[in-house]
């Protein structure tokens, strides 16, 4: 269903991403952040998914280099290079251009959600970038190095209790400095939502608090 498409910043710097449009009444539009890996084979058919539900979906790829829509999921041999790439944007701080310009690219209501890098990235969208609805948060490992900043739209956050590249006391840390927000937590490692660490009943309540917010944040007409 969904497009390879190209975009540009404002400031004119040219960046590629996923466009999945719906087929039928729009709930609105929906920036989708990938983790590390990039916009990859799941990332794409989640955008999808997504777009059957009546989202026009944007996955802008957050960062440069090489193997940004790879062939699979996950990719070892280029793990060190893509947190390379990840560390060095400062966890997605230096691709807020980006996002924004996949948020302006949408007619609104736009929401957005991130997955592991992309939750961090998410996270720094909610408090930085204008235009969005309501963000959601999965498993965003560096949210912590951000948490003295504030989310200017409703966002929820999404952690697994089994996570080990998360430390327990993060997440304490971020709640205690946002108790208005909801920080939702399952019994699941990371990536819950991804094939790697798929937890099925983690995922599907997890995606259906964040559809719920998206419903309840943009005056969305239909069902969730």
């Amino acid at each position: 269903m969904g497009e390879r498409i190209a975009l540009a910043t404002t400031g004119g710097k040219p960046f590629a991403a996923w466009h999945a449009r719906p087929r039928e009444a729009r709930r609105g539009g929906l920036v989708v952040l990938h983790a590390i890996w990039g916009v990859t084979p799941h990332i794409r058919a989640f955008c999808d998914g997504l777009a059957d539900q009546g989202y026009d979906v944007i996955a802008p790829s957050l960062l440069d280099g090489t193997n940004a829509f790879p062939a699979q999921d996950t990719d070892f041999s280029i793990l060190d290079e893509r947190l390379a790439l990840g560390e060095a944007s400062g966890w997605g701080a230096a691709a807020m251009d980006v996002v924004q310009a996949a948020v302006d690219a949408l007619d609104g209501p736009v929401y957005l959600l991130g997955f592991c890098f992309g939750g961090t990235s998410a996270w720094l969208a909610a408090c930085r970038c204008e235009g969005l609805k309501a963000v959601a948060c999965f498993y965003g490992g560096k949210i912590i190095d951000y948490v003295d900043e504030t989310p200017r739209c409703p966002t929820i956050l999404h952690f697994g209790t089994q996570d080990e590249t998360i430390p327990d006391t993060d997440v304490a840390t971020i709640t205690a400095a946002h108790p208005d927000l909801p920080a939702w937590l399952y019994p699941a490692g990371h990536a819950f939502v991804a094939p790697s660490g798929y937890h099925e009943d983690s995922a599907k309540l997890a995606m259906l608090r964040t559809l719920q917010l998206f419903h309840r944040s943009g005056g969305a007409k239909g069902e969730v």
